[in-house]
């Protein structure tokens, strides 16, 4: 939905992404330029109307942001510059931050200002009066030139409890510029959702605001007109999601948030929960359907540009948002979904799926040979062997529900349908720990031999540990029989001591995340060796990835 059409209903919702500026102000998360354009091209495929960019003028790259998208426009997308008011005793025409700001060429901008008399006292260290005249000063001036103007009133609900005749001032004042949207902030994360209501019943109360199907007007200079509010809601409560979510019942039609939560301190609301709750909780129209149905994937996509790991526990989008383990629940589900789910998981893009664990009944093993393309009968004496198999390996410290790859590999050996692409006949590992050697301290060395086609062939390589070298040289013993092992690589490594008390006798677990650039899996390899735990998932990684290169080969055949 752009931001210029007219609703059809009192119920259109605009969402505001600020994943490009608040977001990236996480600890530990950084974007660069071609990051920026790759999430901003993203959520304009998602539908959302508003995509804050940054702060033009702040540092060289949000500069060659703006620019790029000038050059590429985004499909629906409005683009929006964000800044701050004037600085205090300055003419907003003559301050230099606001020109680069116009500079950005935005037909939107966001403009932040102090709603607290504490931050413009002690922080801006001026006079009530003269923040009032920066706000309006500075709205005003960006009218003029054309542009139309978001106001984020910046610790609103904290200023308003504190002293809210002044609070309301600074509204008015926004209004008097010709802000359209009034966008209430809790900067601080600190408001609970019964206090955002009353605040928000209130600023509705005060300025006889009414919740109709008629959007701001839509030229620049068209006043006086009614402006709408909007909600910006923080974390630090863990109720940034309800918060805005009570805003909205209130009346508010602009809903600001990130992708994934992202923010400061402890994040912002996640518009991966707001939306879909918004949509298909209360009825409010945020996105078209088919690009709610893209909602898991932008979480994900998003997640790896930024580089951080997916929240596999998020709710709606997260891997385990519709994972079902007991085994009462997977028969349950399998009868009928709405036992345990509370949305149809296609609605937003994610897959229901069957966790297998030492917790599985006959059931999980039969929904998780489905998901797997194989079909079995409850009475085939397979499926007990199977379970049996599975709960005996658990109880000696495999994990399959972090590792279904494994899992599969598993159950295909079990009904003789599991491929050997190749076989290990032996490998060694050398490790140099020695200090002021040629090699470079921890570089490891392995050798490996293995049979390939009939064919033995004896590979040795070098990393920089143990597991490292151990992959290496098995990729360069098979790469030659299957070219396809060049695209694999592995995305994650963990371990886990399981018997703490055994000290270095202890047993060790192993998972092991690869990915061929699409698709990603995980294996599992248990041992009181952590190089043989290794050693099994790295071996059982390649084999999966092999046993996916032949099943789209299959289907591509087939098709």
């Amino acid at each position: 939905m752009k931001s210029d059409t007219q609703p059809a209903t009192s119920n259109a919702l605009w969402i505001y992404d600020t994943t490009l500026r608040d977001g990236a102000q996480r600890e530990g998360l950084s974007l660069s330029l071609e990051d920026k354009l790759r999430i901003a091209q993203q959520l304009d495929r998602l539908g959302i109307p508003f995509i804050e960019g940054g702060w033009p003028g702040a540092n060289p790259k949000d500069v060659q942001f703006f620019w790029k998208l000038q050059e590429e426009p985004l499909t629906q997308a409005e683009v929006v510059a964000f800044c701050s008011t004037r600085r205090p005793g300055k003419v907003a025409a003559e301050d230099p931050l606001l020109q680069d700001v116009l500079a950005a060429g935005t037909r939107w901008i966001t403009l932040f200002g102090k709603s607290w008399d504490l931050h413009v006292i002690e922080g801006l260290k001026t006079s009530l009066d003269e923040n009032l005249a920066m706000i309006q000063d500075t709205i005003a001036f960006f009218r003029s030139q054309d542009r139309r103007v978001i106001y984020d009133a910046e610790h609103w609900f904290d200023g308003y409890k504190q002293n809210p005749n002044y609070a309301l001032k600074t509204l008015e004042a926004a209004i008097a510029g010709g802000a359209e949207w009034l966008v209430l902030c809790d900067t601080n994360g600190g408001t609970l959702p019964h206090e955002v209501q009353a605040i928000v019943r209130s600023v509705m109360q005060h300025f006889d605001l009414r919740i109709t199907d008629t959007a701001a007007p839509r030229t620049p200079h068209s006043a006086p007109h009614t402006p709408r509010l909007g909600i910006h809601t923080h974390n630090d409560s863990g109720t940034a999601v309800a918060n805005a979510l009570a805003a909205v019942m209130e009346g508010a039609r602009m809903v600001q948030g990130t992708i994934n939560g992202y923010g400061e301190r402890c994040g912002n609301a996640d518009l991966c929960s707001l939306i879909p709750n918004l949509q298909l909780k209360l009825g409010y129209d945020c996105v078209e359907s088919t690009q709610l149905a893209q909602l898991t994937e932008s979480s994900r996509l998003i997640s790896e540009v930024v580089n951080l790991a997916p929240d596999d526990h998020a709710p709606f989008v997260g891997m385990s948002a519709f994972a079902h383990k007991g085994g009462i629940h997977v028969s349950a589900v399998e009868r009928n979904p709405l036992t345990y789910e509370h949305i149809q998981p296609q609605l937003v893009g994610n897959t229901r799926r069957i966790v297998i664990s030492d917790q599985a009944g006959l059931s999980n093993v039969l929904a998780k040979a489905r998901s797997f393309g194989i079909h079995l009968d409850k009475q085939n004496p397979a499926c007990r062997q199977i379970l049996q198999h599975l709960k005996t390996l658990e109880n000696e410290g495999y994990q399959f529900e972090a590792a279904e790859a494994s899992f599969e590999l598993l159950m295909r050996e079990a009904l003789g349908q599991r491929q050997q692409f190749f076989t290990i006949q032996d490998f060694h590992v050398y490790c140099n720990m020695l200090k002021g050697s040629d090699r470079q301290d921890g570089q490891a060395v392995a050798t490996i031999k293995v049979t390939v086609n009939g064919q033995d062939i004896l590979e040795a390589a070098e990393g920089n540990g143990p597991v490292s070298a151990l992959d290496a040289a098995l990729r360069k013993a098979l790469v030659t029989a299957y070219p396809g092992i060049a695209n694999f690589y592995l995305t994650d490594y963990k371990v886990r001591i399981l018997d703490g008390k055994s000290g270095t006798a202890a047993k060790t677990r192993v998972l092991i995340e690869s990915s061929n650039g699409h698709q990603r899996w995980t294996t599992v390899g248990v041992s009181c060796n952590i190089i043989e735990a290794s050693y099994q998932a790295v071996v059982e990684g390649l084999e999966y990835g092999l046993l996916l290169q032949n099943q789209a080969k299959t289907a591509l055949v087939s098709s």
